[in-house]
């Protein structure tokens, strides 16, 4: 995906909201009761092990998951990358606060709110990314791989996420089947969310642009005709 420049407003509407929307797709998975994401089973079999806190874990595997993938790409990170870590956090925060967030009664239940958090959590993704303002420490070494290897983003996020869980299983971490079911499709659902995302994005961009233009234009006229009058 090609780098964005200017329009820096927009796109960061775009990337919060891309985060928002990402935030709130992990709480569904958290919610339906179905299996951590194999990153929640690391961080948790890492506090288990370590103490600290789940939360502590998070950040600090961020950072050094991010440090990697900065050596892997020879590219500072952007500040995106650092929000990300924050906003991420903050966000769930809310959402887990909020009283209609509850587990679904029935098992058809839980299992939408589950698919419904894969969806929204894949999609999340694929639009902060495509507003170019740096990746999260995750997604970072994810795209750092798929650049690097030139394999498809699909299977760079599959392996990342199987070999996460595997660590996290032989720390002790919380695994269920929503687990496993999710380290399996979220690669493929990256790779087909994150191209629509940067579609979505150039299209938004572009009409935006047009837009202020147009703006622009008018009040050129308008001052114009101010001062012949």
């Amino acid at each position: 995906m090609d780098k964005r420049k200017g329009q820096t407003g927009y796109r960061f509407l775009v990337y919060f909201g891309g985060l928002l929307i990402m935030s709130l797709g992990f709480v569904f998975l958290i919610k339906s009761n179905m299996g951590a994401t194999p990153w929640d089973v690391l961080h948790v079999g890492l506090y288990e092990h370590f103490g600290l806190t789940v939360g502590s874990w998070s950040i600090i595997m961020g950072i050094g998951i991010l440090t990697v993938a900065a050596l892997i790409s020879k590219e500072f990170p952007n500040i995106g990358a650092f929000l990300n870590m924050l906003c991420v956090g903050i966000f769930i925060d809310f959402y887990m606060m909020l009283p209609f967030m509850v587990t679904p009664s029935s098992v058809l239940g839980k299992l939408i709110m589950f698919m419904a958090g894969m969806a929204l959590s894949s999609y999340g993704m694929g639009l902060y990314i495509s507003a170019s303002l740096g990746a999260g420490p995750r997604d970072s070494l994810m795209m750092a791989l798929t650049t690097k290897t030139g394999w498809k983003v699909r299977n760079v996020r599959a392996a990342i996420e199987l070999i996460v869980l595997l660590i996290g299983w032989k720390l002790g971490g919380p695994i269920n089947w929503g687990t496993i079911l999710f380290s399996t499709f979220i690669g493929p659902l990256a790779g087909i969310a994150i191209p629509q995302c940067n579609a979505i994005t150039t299209l938004f961009l572009a009409k935006v642009k047009k837009g202020d233009q147009a703006m622009s234009n008018v009040t050129f006229d308008n001052n114009n005709r101010g001062a012949k009058g």
